[in-house]
């Protein structure tokens, strides 16, 4: 038994390795990266819709944004107004590549179908909303503010199902692939994991030694990874609850991460001047993104490898105080 998991091990690792070159030759051959203007001030959000044709971005402008995907650029289809404070986060729905919702600090959640170009539902919620996830069976909309609470919303009926006062500084949320669980990160550098839908604790896991920020799923189920102000990222077995291995490259809060399609690349991203790409599998530095400030948000393609990504862009040399507002896509042929 101890030689088959030797062999198997073994196996694993020789996979590895070989992804690794493979992707490592794709990107010498694409590592180029392109920006598209999008909004007239920073960009704070940047998701793809689940069949990865459209891309949306949510800005301190007030609005949301979605471009087109066509070959290897981005276009802009339209810009949705409506919100009177800055679009902190958005998500589309998991599997209707249609609709998406945006998290404003004005106090609502807004529900957008791109096929109207009109909001659908807005729903009037107690604080200033900063964090939004949608659960994975499409049903149900949790929208954190910044004083701790989390209220859940149901999907069809743009009512509030249930809403949790939290203890602690309730960073970002995100329920587990299976959607019977829900995970929270705090301020003291835990991951909180509740049940869903009875929202009962299951479990609090001392993640880091300080603020824990953002939380990702890996789109397989078998990981999730944790950003925090310690700058590392943790990377989690979710049937376990075991840290599996940290990545530690960036010098600066994680802020943002994501996996990509397959779940073998997790792109990382803070105040330093470079997105990390690393292996999921060894930890290794797949890759890294020059960038020439900080980012905010890191989101990569559902099907290829493509990384839409913001960054805190001033405009032009001349103007520093203006800010670009664009949006940027990594990954495209050096030659496009």
């Amino acid at each position: 038994r101890f030689m088959q998991l030797k062999f198997l091990q073994g196996e694993e690792s020789k996979m590895a390795s070989q992804y690794f070159q493979e992707m490592q030759e794709s990107f010498k051959n694409n590592n180029k990266s392109r920006e598209f203007a999008a909004h007239t001030a920073k960009v704070h959000s940047v998701a793809w819709s689940c069949d990865g044709r459209r891309l949306a971005s949510g800005s301190f402008d007030k609005t949301a944004s979605v471009f087109v995907l066509e070959k290897d650029r981005l276009v802009k289809e339209n810009n949705y107004r409506g919100h009177s404070d800055s679009v902190d986060q958005l998500c589309w729905h998991p599997t209707n590549p249609d609709l998406f919702v945006t998290a404003s600090g004005d106090k609502t959640i807004r529900i957008w179908d791109v096929r109207t170009t009109k909001c659908i539902a807005t729903v009037n919620t107690k604080g200033e909303n900063i964090n939004i996830c949608w659960s994975p069976d499409g049903q149900t909309i949790a929208v954190g503010n910044k004083d701790d609470v989390v209220t859940f919303i149901d999907a069809k009926t743009h009512r509030s199902k249930a809403e949790e006062q939290f203890k602690f500084e309730v960073n970002e949320i995100s329920w587990n692939n299976d959607n019977d669980m829900f995970f929270l990160t705090n301020g003291n550098g835990c991951i909180n994991i509740l049940s869903y839908p009875e929202l009962k604790p299951i479990q609090s896991i001392n993640a880091h030694p300080s603020n824990c920020i953002c939380i990702k799923f890996d789109p397989t189920g078998k990981y999730f990874a944790t950003g925090s102000a310690d700058a590392l990222v943790s990377l989690w077995d979710v049937e376990e609850l075991v840290c599996v291995r940290c990545f530690s490259r960036l010098d600066w809060p994680v802020r943002t991460l994501s996996f990509s399609h397959d779940g073998k690349m997790l792109a990382s991203a803070s105040e330093d001047h470079f997105i990390d790409i690393a292996e999921v599998e060894t930890g290794e530095k797949l890759w890294e993104v020059q960038c020439d400030s900080p980012t905010f948000t890191v989101a990569w393609h559902p099907k290829r490898p493509l990384l839409a990504y913001a960054c805190d862009d001033k405009e032009g040399k001349y103007d520093n105080n203006r800010e670009a507002g664009t949006v940027k896509l990594f990954g495209l042929p050096n030659d496009s």
